[in-house]
């Protein structure tokens, strides 16, 4: 019995000490993540959770190159009509599953034929796959797309295991299995996402945590005090309201990047029975809308001027940005006389359904402001953003401020959310020209060519306006001081190779 006792009281202090060293990394997000299938979701914070837990065939640098991660090579036909992966073969997904040319075949065909699946308009391309080997597959075109690459660097290019895939249908999201450098432990709506480290990891020797834990903080103030206090290692998403606070305290380090995306408001304009009103029917009061409102005091207003106004999916530092539309001075006049000629010269009212978090409202509240002057009274409905998500999908809205984190190549900031059954065109706006002119850019290599087609889909866009753009933001991070290694990347995510506490 003594021995016995002794084993015992031997094996609680080796699982004390193993406790006390095992390193957990917690996140505080700015909104809970929607589902957790990369075929399924749209929110920014799960691409977040995915950078942990999905690789990707390739990712991207922080100056925005094409690096490999899942694929060790790749290589275009001369016709641009076929795009040939060679992969590693050293990696395997979560569940034990190998990863290869068969893995991939199986994921690209989920994405295209999932019901749920909103990748379907960004591999709409492929005709099909051709398995050339074990670690080898060709991906054969309807026609060039010069997009395609760069999309597998994002959910698209995300590889899950197909055989937990095919096991789970829809509900994969529920528990997913990826190849990623932490594997899925549990997640609790609105409290936590909790994932721990994959033992075989094929670049395991660059992660130095057992586990990363995201939390759930919609609140900036709570959130910053959360990072202050050691509760947290890293804050997503500064507000920039709180920015000067966060430089004055040695227990933050702040982190910047320039965004690649938009914030914007999208109009429902053929979504279900909602659509049905003078927004959804009449652009000369969309029109109005945008002229009653002054970006460059929005910016300056709610974010101290550290964004930047903006009026395209662009910014007006991109090279895709049309510089013959620029941003549109506030003309209260103008929009008045517009109201005036759709037939409401006594005003109209619009609800916007806006994400229970600091900014979003703080936005929209400027926003009503401004609109009050022209005669739109604005009603605000803040809800959940998974449920905001889910609410725009199926068209119950009127209007929704939302934004995108941007891509790497500039179809994947427009070609999605404007194209006729686009993945994310909540708006369920359709004009015949714009997708001409956007599948023209995704077919051509040359990039003046693009830009010619990109800046005439953008005058349309803004003539029409299913989604009225209101500004580009930075990506802003508030980083545990006892935190080396991080790197900042314009798309926002948090990458976690090579990131430790320093010793």
């Amino acid at each position: 019995m003594k021995f016995t006792r002794n084993a015992l009281f031997i094996s609680l202090l080796t699982m004390t000490a193993m406790s006390a060293n095992a390193q957990d990394l917690r996140i505080g997000l700015q909104s809970d993540a929607d589902v957790l299938d990369p075929d399924q979701s749209r929110s920014f914070v799960g691409r977040i959770v995915y950078a942990s837990l999905c690789d990707k065939l390739v990712d991207i640098t922080p100056d925005l190159d094409i690096t490999p991660q899942l694929a060790s090579s790749w290589s275009w036909s001369a016709d641009g009509k076929a795009l040939t992966f060679k992969l590693r073969e050293d990696v395997v997904f979560h569940d034990g599953t190998p990863f290869n040319a068969e893995a991939v075949a199986r994921n690209l065909a989920r994405s295209q034929m999932l019901p749920e699946s909103r990748r379907k308009s960004e591999v709409s391309s492929i005709e099909d796959t051709t398995v050339l080997g074990e670690y080898e597959i060709r991906l054969n075109l309807k026609q060039p797309d010069s997009t395609l690459l760069a999309q597998f660097a994002d959910r698209s290019g995300m590889m899950i295991s197909p055989d937990a895939a095919d096991a789970a249908g829809k509900d994969f999201g529920l528990k997913p299995v990826c190849s990623g450098a932490f594997e899925f432990v549990e997640r609790i709506a609105q409290d936590r996402i909790v994932l721990k480290k994959f033992d075989n990891y094929w670049n395991k020797d660059a992660i130095h945590f057992d586990s990363v834990t995201f939390l759930p903080i919609p609140d900036n103030t709570v959130r910053l005090a959360n990072l202050l206090s050691g509760d947290i290692d890293i804050l997503d998403r500064l507000a920039a309201t709180d920015l000067n606070q966060a430089e004055a305290s040695d227990a933050v380090e702040v982190v910047r990047a320039v965004s690649l995306g938009w914030r914007g408001m999208t109009m429902n304009i053929g979504n279900g029975e909602r659509s049905n009103t003078p927004w959804g029917n009449d652009k000369r009061v969309r029109q109005a809308l945008s002229y009653s409102i002054d970006r460059n005091v929005l910016n300056n207003v709610v974010f101290n001027g550290a964004f930047a106004a903006g009026n395209q999916p662009f910014p007006p530092n991109s090279p895709w940005y049309d510089k013959e539309s620029p941003i549109p001075e506030r003309d209260i006049a103008k929009a008045k006389a517009l109201l005036t000629e759709a037939g409401y010269p006594d005003g109209l009212e619009l609800e916007i359904s806006v994400p229970n978090t600091n900014v979003p409202t703080q936005v929209t509240q400027v926003i009503q402001s401004m609109a009050k002057e022209v005669g739109i009274n604005i009603k605000l409905v803040t809800k959940e953003f998974a449920t905001l998500l889910a609410d725009d999908s199926v068209g119950n809205y009127q209007a929704s401020q939302l934004g995108w984190s941007g891509r790497v190549d500039p179809d994947g900031n427009i070609h999605q959310f404007v194209t006729t059954g686009g993945g994310i065109n909540d708006s369920v706006y359709s004009n015949a020209k714009v997708d001409e002119l956007l599948n023209a850019a995704r077919r051509s290599a040359d990039q003046e060519e693009r830009k010619i087609n990109y800046d005439a889909a953008t005058k349309i866009i803004l003539d029409e306006l299913p989604i009225i753009f209101l500004y580009h933001q930075s990506w802003i991070w508030g980083l545990s001081p006892k935190l080396k290694g991080f790197k900042s990347y314009p798309d926002g995510m948090i990458r976690l190779e090579d990131v430790s506490y320093a010793q």
